[in-house]
């Protein structure tokens, strides 16, 4: 009899989890607010609203996992969105026992010095951090109680298929691969580490049925850090394209931006990401649950591959 697995959020780590669990002995259940979106092989869509306890909770009766996928639009209403989707997938893995597996970020550590280890204290004084390290703080505190079996893994910025225009770098590719220059956020120079998005969802299926990860946070694996610029070109390359100008947006001009755009005016909370070194260890996932991360040329031909097949599908 098949396992059934929910993930609630079909973006890009929502569709990389269903791609991790296809081809096995798994009833993969993807939903979104529409129930509709890009092609997902081996997962149905159905439509939920993922601030409704009630209705998770029916979607996710009998269900081994559910996971926590959601990616709110809305960069500078987290504080207001995040809660009650939080506290809805929580009532429902409390109601089920399914396994609640979270797809988290590195906001919660905030600027460090060295290497983001598992372990590090959530201690990021950022109002999206806090909003994010409450949510696993709760999560975690009814682990203990015994009231919901939790864990979570945590990415980087992503790269590979699928991310598209939300992503740092997979956003200039289209205009990288047609010659021109293109700016990034913060310094084009200071050592980054990149997350191929599929990894991100291999770590998120293999936490969410191995018992001995719950109850903790997990790195996904992860190659060494690349610099934007590295990055960037890297990823011309395995597309057989030449270097291209890689500047910074000047800050006055990132600061004029989001005095009238609310989302741009959000990002100078997590300015630090790009303006200092932001390096994570994913080594645990890697010697404890055997998982690594796809090769660095391989990421980076999917990356290109996929602007490629963006930009043919939107006509530009």
């Amino acid at each position: 009899m098949s396992e059934t697995h929910v993930i609630i959020g079909a973006g890009p780590v929502g569709r990389a989890v269903a791609a991790a669990l296809a081809g096995g002995d798994v009833d993969v259940v993807l939903a979104s607010r529409s129930g509709v979106g890009p092609e997902a092989p081996g997962a149905r869509r159905v439509a939920v609203d993922a601030t409704d306890a009630e209705a998770l909770t029916e979607l996710a009766g009998g269900a081994a996992a559910i996971y926590n996928c959601v990616n709110p639009p809305r960069y500078d209403r987290w504080a207001e969105d995040w809660p009650p989707i939080a506290r809805a997938l929580l009532t429902a893995a409390s109601r089920t026992g399914a396994v609640l597996v979270t797809a988290g970020n590195l906001y919660p550590y905030g600027p460090v010095d060295g290497p983001m280890v598992e372990g590090l204290p959530d201690a990021a004084p950022g109002s999206k951090a806090q909003v994010r390290a409450l949510m696993t703080a709760e999560a975690f505190a009814a682990h203990a109680a015994g009231t919901v079996r939790a864990v979570e893994v945590r990415g980087s910025d992503y790269l590979g298929a699928g991310p598209g225009d939300y992503a740092h770098v997979p956003r200039v590719i289209e205009a990288a691969l047609a010659g021109r220059g293109v700016r990034v956020v913060g310094s084009p120079d200071e050592p980054h580490t990149w997350t191929d998005v599929a990894d991100m969802g291999r770590a998120l299926a293999a936490v969410a049925v191995t018992q001995s990860a719950w109850g903790r946070v997990w790195h996904a694996p992860s190659n060494p850090p690349r610099t934007q610029r590295e990055a960037i070109t890297d990823i011309l390359a395995t597309a057989g394209n030449p270097a291209v100008a890689v500047k910074a947006y000047p800050r006055i001009a990132m600061k004029a931006l989001g005095l009238v755009v609310p989302m741009i005016r959000e990002l100078g909370e997590t300015e630090y990401q790009f303006t200092r070194p932001y390096v994570l260890d994913s080594s645990a996932i890697t010697r404890e649950l055997g998982l690594a991360a796809t090769p660095w040329d391989e990421v980076c031909r999917r990356t290109a591959s996929s602007a490629t097949v963006i930009a043919a599908g939107s006509g530009r």
